[in-house]
Formats: structure tokens, sequence, C-alpha cells
């Protein structure tokens, strides 16, 4: 008897132990998870308003012309097989405008004559003071010894009335009076490869040294003046 309630009360408790379990399950949720994605913004693309373009049509075009033929019957051909020598060297061009550089350099520089840069007016070479009686002019050609012909005159009188231009040093005097003498060099000629030039040193009674100057391409017939002061 004894065991028979011991069971009955053990059966009881399993009964509703198991029945608790069942009724925890059926109340107990769990909790959902939290979606921390971000959130995507669907855009609808946005529609492109595109021109049309349209091809032009060349056949029905009034502005394009389209020549039916290059040479017409009857003409004559203008294309010619026989060879020629149309090529030019392109270096020829510098090598003219360099010599004429070059020449004119020299020109300027004394070392060629040109008659195409001829002086056709007349040069004032300056003035002078001194104490001295007389000077002593020494003059050359400088350029190309092409006959170059000179006039000194001082006080309009003729000192010398034909230098001759040559490569080394000639001399002549002119003595001076007191107060103002005007001593003229005139060309006379241009010469034979260009204008007439020359240079020339002027020297005191002293031998000193005074001016050295020079004419350049002169044409025929111009002068140089220079002022002496005697004090």
């Amino acid at each position: 008897m004894k065991q028979i309630l011991f069971f009955i009360i053990i059966s009881i408790g399993i009964f509703s132990k198991s029945y608790s379990q069942i009724e925890f399950s059926k109340k107990f949720k769990g909790i959902p998870l939290i979606n921390k994605s971000p959130k995507i913004k669907k855009v609808d693309p946005v529609e492109a308003n595109i021109p049309s373009i349209y091809t032009p049509n060349v056949f029905k075009s009034p502005e394009i012309k389209i020549p039916s033929s290059v040479l017409k019957i009857g003409e004559p051909s203008t294309i010619n097989m026989t060879p020629t020598n149309d090529f030019v060297n392109p270096g020829d061009f510098y090598r003219d405008k360099m010599d004429k550089d070059l020449d004119k350099t020299l020109v300027k520089q004394g070392l060629k004559e040109d008659s195409r840069l001829l002086v056709k007016i007349d040069v004032n070479f300056g003035q002078l003071r001194t104490k001295s009686k007389y000077f002593v002019i020494k003059y050359r050609d400088f350029g190309q010894i092409d006959g170059d012909l000179a006039k000194a005159s001082l006080n309009d009188l003729v000192v010398e009335n034909r230098l001759l231009m040559k490569d080394n040093y000639q001399e002549f005097k002119i003595f001076l009076k007191e107060g103002l003498n005007t001593f003229v060099i005139e060309a006379l000629n241009k010469g034979l490869l260009g204008g007439n030039t020359a240079e020339f040193r002027i020297y005191d009674a002293e031998g000193k040294l005074i001016k050295a100057d020079y004419w350049e391409n002169w044409d025929a017939g111009v002068q140089g003046k220079l002022i002496i002061v005697k004090e």
C-alpha cells in the first residue's frame, strides 16, 4: 500500500514538471536580432535629353556641288610627263641672306666698300682748341685700295688738291691763324670698288695726337668739316 502511494506521488510530480516545462516553452519567445545594415534608397534613372542627329543628304543639298569631271572633253591636258628640276634648295635662301648681312657688316667696319650705301650728305667732325702753330695731318685708305682721291682746304684756300689714298700713312701740314680756322676734306671720287673711304690722324707741333677719325663710303663731292680755334 505504501509502495503504491509512493508511486502515485512520484508520477504526479513528474507530470506536473513536464506540464510546467511545456507551458513555459509555449509562453517564451526569443528576442529578434536588430538589422543594422544601411538602407539603400532606390533612385530612378534620369532620362538624358539627347538631340536627334540628322545626316545631311548630299544629293539634295544645293550648297554641295559635285564636279562632274576635272578635265573636259576638248581641253588640252595640263599634265606634263617631261621631267623638270622644280626642287629648290631651302639652304640657298639663308645662304644669300647671310652673304648680304656679311657684306653690310664689312662695309660698316670699313673692310669692304659698297656703292649702294653711299654717304651723300656733308659730315661735321666737331671742334678743336689749340695753341699750336700748325697741325700735321696723316691720312690713309683704311678700306680697299681702289684709287680714292680727296682735296684738303683751310679757310677756303686749297692746301692739297689731290690726295691719293694708299694703304700706308701720308702726311701734310696746315698752318693756323689766330682765332677761328675751318679745315675741310672733300671726296673727289668714289673709287673703283665703291665709296670714298679714308682714315686721318691730327698731331700738333709737338707731335701730340689731337684727333683721330675717318670717313666711310662717301660719294663724290661730300665734305667733312673740322673747326679749329687757335688760342
